[in-house]
């Protein structure tokens, strides 16, 4: 029987954590205080969190920690591009860590929170006590070639010609470096109509199925404005990373007890990625879900992720 998220518990905490460099950025703590550690990562760059994450962990085990990266949910200045890079993100994480006052944790990823988990961990190995990843992405050229260029436009021609629709035929041969112009240029009212054609590509080819509550997200100006802005952002920059980075320092990650989850048919993140980084982690727990795209709300997707948080769970409290 495959297994449902848990219930939907309120934070006991909540706070903004000001980073010193004109971000505050929002957190709040879900379950048991002073039980297993964990924190959760978001995807995007720019999509925040949302109460159902929380359902991922079981409350009475678990003291999450979730939080609204720098730019985008409850964290201000929104949409915000000054001092956000991937590592203003792992020191923000750092942050948080010694505010929750714990040595180390279990750390949760996916899509774009998989990078930042990665980069996190292989930056402080000696803080993670587990890595879960979900839908992996490196943040490598070919993957945003095959996602923006040529490749997912093979599988959602008509999701990728109304991407492509706000964008001359002149500039369509680099349509990152195209919508990146048109959002951090003009008159707010050009950027949100940007972002929400941006935004609502992704958002309607991530699940193996149509989603509308999906495409109802995605579509919101105010959600898009932060998401499209920030994931040019970060992918024009190559997300701060040397080319094969992620996967050259997958040997720090060793001695960290880990769990890979990927859909066989996740389009923003081909499957090659997460295959590569089992390899060069063997160690991890590797599972690739059939029948799956890349939403970690995918059926198949969502049991072996609680399945993972409940299995580091019990081995704590063992």
């Amino acid at each position: 029987m495959l297994r449902q998220p848990y219930s939907i518990v309120e934070p006991y905490e909540t706070g903004m954590l000001d980073t010193g460099d004109g971000h505050s950025v929002y957190y709040e703590r879900c379950g048991t205080p002073g039980a297993k550690p964990a924190v959760f990562l978001h995807g995007g760059p720019g999509g925040g969190i949302s109460p159902a994450h929380r359902g991922l962990f079981d409350p009475d085990l678990y003291d999450v920690l979730l939080f609204d990266q720098r730019g985008c949910g409850r964290s201000t200045p929104h949409a915000s591009l000054e001092a956000n890079t991937t590592w203003h993100l792992v020191a923000d994480i750092e942050r948080l860590r010694e505010l929750a006052g714990v040595d180390q944790w279990l750390v949760f990823g996916g899509s774009w929170g998989s990078t930042l988990a990665l980069a996190y961990a292989q930056k402080h190995p000696e803080r993670v006590s587990e890595l879960i990843l979900r839908g992996i992405y490196m943040c490598s050229r070919p993957e945003l070639d095959w996602f923006y260029q040529f490749g997912v436009s093979q599988m959602f021609p008509d999701k990728y010609e109304r991407f492509t629709a706000p964008i001359p035929e002149s500039e369509r041969g680099d349509m990152l470096h195209a919508y990146h112009r048109r959002l951090t240029t003009g008159s707010i009212e050009a950027q949100i109509a940007a972002a929400r054609a941006w935004s609502l590509y992704e958002g309607e080819v991530i699940t193996l199925l149509p989603d509308p509550g999906m495409s109802e997200q995605h579509d919101d100006g105010h959600f898009a404005l932060a998401f499209a802005r920030l994931e040019t952002h970060y992918f024009v920059n190559d997300c701060w990373l040397e080319p094969g980075q992620l996967l050259r320092d997958a040997h720090k990650l060793r001695t960290i007890p880990g769990t890979i989850v990927h859909g066989r048919y996740d389009m923003p993140c081909p499957a090659h990625y997460a295959w590569a980084l089992h390899k060069a982690w063997p160690e991890a727990d590797f599972h690739l879900i059939e029948g799956a795209g890349h939403a970690y709300s995918e059926p198949g997707i969502l049991d072996q992720l609680i399945r993972a948080t409940d299995r580091y769970a019990r081995k704590a409290r063992a």
